[in-house]
């Protein structure tokens, strides 16, 4: 599995001696149990050409996102937050021939490249595109019972039309440790720190989902998710 070129200016908390070995690591993994996909690396590849920013998830977190699809058995996926559609090829790949996924850019930029590389990876028809604000779209989405959300401003949503046993993964939720420091309300993180530390004390206290949040090191640096089990109630 190929790995992005690493863009170290994603990342100031760590030494370029700390990042290659990051990188490093990474590789190995990727190297030794992620068999070679040309149909992921050339997303890859056409987000590079394309301009957009170095910041699709590393190959083996794709691979983590398809496992927690295939344990969930999941056949509609909801993709909150879209760069150029690489999470929304893993997606694909883990759900059957009839399901499907729908992913939320916001900007048509985004979406255009998710468009082009799901042609390319012939999931077109399999996997939607919708742009906009994505809780403009979530609302008209109500009545159709999507399965896995992630990003962190949507887990309301997710949970509120998501059955007993959807996953939910945030990505992000830490930032880089801001989102513990409870003087950090502005500046580069300020609005997603205040509103990640809201998301956390809803999950804390929402009986619908069973919770927990892991910080991870690797290739894209410093970063860290959420996984929530929806409960029946």
């Amino acid at each position: 599995m190929t790995m992005s070129a690493y863009d170290f200016k994603w990342n100031r908390d760590f030494s370029e001696e700390v990042c290659s070995r990051l990188v490093s690591a990474d590789k190995f993994i990727c190297d030794s149990v992620l068999p070679h996909d040309p149909i992921l690396n050339s997303a890859l590849k056409a987000n590079v050409a394309a301009g957009l920013d170095n910041i699709d998830v590393a190959p083996n977190q794709g691979k983590l996102y398809y496992l927690l699809a295939r344990l969930a058995s999941a056949k509609k996926i909801l993709d909150v937050g879209t760069l150029g559609g690489y999470s929304a090829i893993w997606f694909a790949q883990a759900i059957p021939g009839d399901g499907k996924v729908v992913t939320l850019p916001v900007e048509p930029k985004h979406a255009q490249g998710a468009e082009s590389n799901n042609k390319n990876a012939g999931f077109e028809k399999k996997i939607q595109v919708r742009v906009g604000p994505a809780l403009d779209t979530l609302k008209k989405m109500e009545s159709e019972g999507w399965g896995l959300g992630k990003e962190n401003e949507y887990v309301d949503h997710a949970a509120h039309f998501s059955r007993g046993g959807t996953l939910i993964v945030v990505d992000n939720v830490g930032r880089r440790g801001k989102t513990a420091d409870e003087t950090c309300t502005e500046g580069q993180f300020g609005d997603d720190v205040v509103g990640t530390r809201r998301m956390f004390e809803m999950m804390g206290k929402d009986k619908r989902i069973d919770v927990t949040a892991v910080q991870t090191v690797g290739s894209k640096g410093w970063d860290d998710f959420a996984l929530a089990l929806v409960v029946e109630l």
